[in-house]
């Protein structure tokens, strides 16, 4: 479909649309609901699978990188599913790959649950915990006993928790187990954040069907009364005098799609898209002078830690994963227009299934559109009256989860100077606990009567990097103050130190402000015009890191957020920072990769970034809690001749106006 006639037609609500493509005319195109379906019937019949059969996964089996490198169109390739199946009568689970042309499966392997970890929590399971908590004769006396009615215990909310590890194996080996927190709600609409229910804690074995141990404190926390509702109808009226602000594009785009392909202002990607990790890019490039130069084979998020910093029985075994747990992209939001994305938009609908392997479609789960982002470059020359500004302008890409009570939103921007950018979108409603009387809170006070336990938010960013070829090597800079004396004789010199990261071990780094240190990742084999190797700049924006002890069951499960930076030959199995099935699982992932201890200078590379923030509850984070931003960015670094942008034209918004309505632009014509 033509971008610029779908969004000037108004079909589709205004937006172009694409992402239900049945035929696949790319080896990364994620699977069509037709090839979805395949799958999903190939196994039940081959294997058997019954009634009680579940999909926690069903995806792109994504083929090897040199196939894909590969890849002539019109070519054949591989098309094959990763299927991870699950029986929920008995546990089992199995990894699975199925060949989609040969129409059979080549792959069947149980996993290991007891080494490996538990598949991720389904959708099913949430409402199955729910009902299984509300029907406990034993979790009902208890809610009773804190003053609460048989008729109050109908709109009780249940929050559905993944259970953790804590090195109690014999105790639950085996078991497939999950926790429920409650809440209570005068009604059913109310935000029930506001009526934390402390000092009582079940336990579900998900594959029995009921609360096999029920952790109650006693009611030692009287449960909040204050009404804190955010649906509009409980806000009352709204402020007065904003006006309205509309972003038109009347030309239409300026980006084009085809299929999963995107083209815009010189840059090249693939739009891929997995339960887990929500939306990934895929050959991303830059065109320069013609050709297309090769930047990152594969970006995406591939897990997010959320450790709780308190020792109260509802809290202490928190630490969410909510992309190996849940999945990012299975919780993703159908987005709406002019309300999560403004202006001329592109939706990508994204083929899935449910929990019963049966094909779905997530409608607007992805949205990409142009904004402008401010002056790009300036310069006015006083001495000759020479004036010149450009603006800049981004490509967005982007998904928003609600994963519980927390929603996250992942924004790609792409820039006309060839910065790439990743920013997430922190806001949703905190986890809320009831103040004990005579006890100091483990967090911030948010109301009179609750807080906000403290917590961190970790996310593992994993970048397969191919700067201008698949050979990349890691360099870190530092800046450091040179003594004064010989080559500093008036103190102002400082030393730009770089390091090459030879091995595993020798590139687990982290950020540090005071010498304004940066990696970058460089093609050792090919030098530029002033003899430099090419390569892009990784500035880490936001640097806490885990403050769980590393010996700690939580510091062992979200050890990839230890360090800011990891740096690992590529390996297709090394898919996920935290491993590939965080749910009940001791730790894995980058933490363990590592001891191995491998080079990684000049050769096929994945860098691992760790970003996140430290949250200090407060009162303005409730009832909902305003965006916070965290991120990182990639920027050139002697990878073009010269600032790539100079080559934008000098244009003028004729439709800027001055609060009186007259037209008003400085920029040259």
């Amino acid at each position: 479909m033509n971008i610029e006639n779908a969004v000037k037609s108004g079909s589709d609500h205004g937006c172009a649309k694409s992402g239900q493509s049945e035929a696949a005319i790319h080896p990364l195109d994620p699977l069509s609901t037709t090839e979805l379906a395949k799958a999903t019937g190939i196994l039940r019949q081959e294997k058997g699978l019954g009634g009680t059969w579940r999909f926690p996964y069903l995806q792109l089996q994504e083929p090897d990188k040199a196939e894909v490198v590969a890849f002539e169109p019109g070519k054949p390739f591989s098309r094959k599913a990763f299927a991870l199946a699950l029986d929920r009568a008995t546990g089992d689970t199995f990894e699975a790959v199925v060949d989609l042309h040969a129409g059979k499966v080549t792959s069947w392997e149980k996993l290991d649950i007891e080494t490996r970890g538990q598949a991720p929590i389904m959708i099913e399971e949430f409402d199955t915990c729910v009902e299984i908590v509300q029907n406990d004769a034993a979790w009902r006396e208890a809610v009773k006993k804190r003053g609460l009615t048989e008729a109050d215990i109908e709109n009780i909310q249940i929050d559905p928790w993944s259970f953790g590890y804590f090195g109690d194996e014999e105790k639950y080996r085996g078991k497939r187990l999950m926790r429920g927190v409650a809440f209570h709600r005068n009604k059913r609409t109310d935000n029930g954040y506001a009526h934390p229910i402390e000092g009582l804690v079940a336990i579900i074995d998900l594959n029995e069907g009921k609360v096999i141990e029920l952790l109650d404190d006693g009611p030692a926390a009287p449960i909040p009364q204050d009404i804190r509702n955010y649906d509009t109808p409980s806000l009352g009226e709204p402020r007065e005098g904003l006006k309205p602000l509309h972003i038109v594009q009347p030309e239409g785009v300026s980006f084009s799609v085809d299929g999963w392909k995107v083209n815009w202002q010189n840059w090249e990607f693939r739009v891929g898209f997995t339960p887990r990790e929500g939306l990934v890019l895929h050959e991303l490039g830059y065109r320069d002078n013609g050709k297309l130069r090769p930047i990152i084979y594969r970006a995406s998020v591939t897990d997010m830690g959320v450790p709780y910093s308190d020792e109260a029985l509802n809290h202490y075994w928190k630490c969410a994963f909510d992309g190996g747990e849940y999945g990012l992209g299975r919780l993703a939001n159908q987005l709406e227009l002019g309300c999560d994305c403004l202006g001329a938009i592109h939706y990508f609908d994204i083929p899935s299934v449910n929990d019963f392997g049966e094909p779905i479609v997530m409608k607007n789960a992805v949205c990409m559109h142009e904004e402008d982002y401010g002056t790009l470059w300036k310069h006015y020359e006083f001495r000759t009256g020479v004036f010149e500004i450009r603006r800049s302008r981004r490509l967005v890409i982007s998904f928003f989860c609600t994963v519980a009570n927390y929603d996250y939103g992942f924004y790609w921007y792409l820039y006309q100077d060839g910065t790439i950018q990743l920013e997430a979108k922190l806001t949703g409603i905190i986890q809320t606990a009831a103040v004990t009387p005579g006890q100091k809170p483990a967090g911030g006070m948010v109301t009179p009567e609750i807080y906000g336990p403290s917590h961190q938010h970790f996310f593992s960013a994993r970048l397969h990097m191919m700067v201008d070829g698949e050979k990349n090597s890691v360099v870190e800079t530092n800046a450091t103050p040179r003594p004064i004396g010989e080559g500093n004789k008036w103190g102002n010199v400082f030393n730009i130190e770089t390091t090459t990261l030879k091995t595993e071990l020798e590139a687990c780094r982290d950020a540090n402000g005071a010498t304004g240190r940066f990696w970058k990742i460089v093609n050792p084999n090919v030098r530029n015009s002033v003899g430099n190797n090419p390569g892009y700049k990784l500035i880490a924006e936001h640097n806490p890191v885990i403050l769980a002890a590393p010996e700690s069951h939580i510091g062992k499960r979200a050890g990839f957020a230890r360090h800011h930076l990891w740096v690992t030959p590529y390996d297709e199995k090394e898919r996920y920072g935290s491993g590939d099935y965080p749910n009940q699982n001791k730790g894995d992932g980058l933490p363990i990769w590592v001891q191995q201890d491998r080079p990684v200078e000049n050769t096929d590379l994945v860098v691992w970034h760790t970003f996140g923030h430290t949250h200090v509850c407060k009162p303005e984070d409730f009832p909902v809690m305003p965006v916070m931003y965290v991120g990182f960015r990639l920027q050139p670094n002697n990878f073009f001749e010269a600032n790539p942008a100079m080559d934008l034209p000098a244009v003028r918004d004729h439709a800027s106006v001055l609060g009186s309505g007259s037209a008003c632009c400085h920029a040259a014509e």
